[in-house]
């Protein structure tokens, strides 16, 4: 039987702050993403969510547990947890409602509800929106008519962007103790303000989860935000986009957003969407393909391995030519220190 392995996941560099509209200041010195990273385990079982590609680009499904072989720290180890596309998952619907995504909202509730449309017997999903604040629309449920309401119900009611700290709480406090298939899909323009976790921390505890996360990236025209702050601006249109023209600080900020919610996505062995209002239809079509075809396979490290460094992971699947995304790390430590 031959065995491959090849990596998608790339390391990127970067941090970003926006303070106001018009006004853009660096939230700190680029931060090297190239370096491993620190992963904490709080309970024993190490779970890693599995996608393969063929060599041609097909999404393979369909595998068997012994078409995988798992590594620590390049020493295999024994699969004791196998998930494939036929065991259910949990979805959480992260969406964006800070006062940027007021002009495309309806946009974005049109598409979640299509979305939700793709769920199936045994699936469940939660809705949660954030600005100044982050809000449960809907706790996890499989009734769809609850979790359209919920979706019609999220409004901006603050000018903060709490985008880490909603991201935080869905991976500490609405997913953690959930076992099994599970994701996060954050529909959002990166755009961070007010948040307390820092974006090192997030990025950390996105990977040490098990959950996957689906950023879905659009951008926005800061002269309709101006609108609906109720401001105008005589600046005519093809000036206004121009990236070295007034608003040179807002797409700078853009696109840092865009970087650091790529490799939010690709530690959690997820995927980073770049989609227009009008497209996200196309990118939620996406991420449920690949959730239909994900695995999520699992190990219980040896207790030797609690010392609090960091070991590598590395999948193997008997596909010739595989392409494997995968949790490449983790860091375990004794639950009592």
């Amino acid at each position: 039987m031959h065995f491959s392995h090849k990596s998608r996941l790339r390391m990127g560099a970067f941090g970003f702050a926006v303070l106001t509209l018009l006004s853009f200041v660096p939230g700190g010195q680029p931060q090297d993403f190239s370096a491993q990273r620190i992963i904490r385990v709080e309970s024993s079982l190490v779970a890693v969510p599995v996608m393969v590609w063929d060599a041609k680009g097909k999404i393979v499904s369909g595998l068997a547990a012994d078409s995988f072989r798992l590594h620590e720290d390049g020493v295999r180890v024994p699969v004791s947890v196998f998930l494939t596309s036929e065991d259910p998952i949990k979805i959480a619907l992260l969406l964006d409602t800070s006062i940027s995504a007021k002009p495309i909202l309806g946009k974005i509730r049109k598409a979640a509800r299509k979305f939700l449309l793709q769920l199936r017997r045994g699936d469940s999903a939660m809705i949660a929106g954030f600005d100044s604040e982050i809000r449960q629309l809907c706790p996890f449920s499989s009734d769809l008519e609850e979790l359209k309401d919920a979706i019609d119900s999220a409004r901006s009611t603050g000018a903060l962007t709490k985008m880490r700290d909603a991201a935080h709480h869905l991976l500490q406090y609405r997913l953690r103790s959930i076992s099994g298939r599970k994701a996060v899909i954050l529909l959002t323009d990166g755009q961070d303000h007010g948040s307390r976790i820092s974006k090192q921390d997030l990025l950390d505890e996105a990977a040490a989860s098990g959950t996957i996360i689906y950023s879905v990236y659009y951008t926005v025209d800061p002269q309709e935000i101006l609108k609906q702050m109720g401001l105008s601006s005589r600046i005519p249109r093809k000036t206004a986009r121009k990236e070295d023209g007034p608003y040179a600080s807002w797409y700078a900020s853009e696109k840092e957003a865009e970087r650091y919610l790529q490799e939010l996505s690709e530690l959690s062995a997820g995927r980073f969407y770049r989609s227009k209002a009008a497209d996200l239809d196309d990118a939620f079509k996406q991420i449920m393909l690949e959730l239909r075809s994900q695995y999520l396979i699992g190990f219980y490290p040896d207790d030797s391995k609690l010392d609090g460094s960091v070991h590598s992971l590395e999948v193997e699947v008997a596909v010739p030519g595989a392409v494997v995304r995968s949790r490449r790390s983790y860091r375990a430590v004794s639950a009592v220190e």
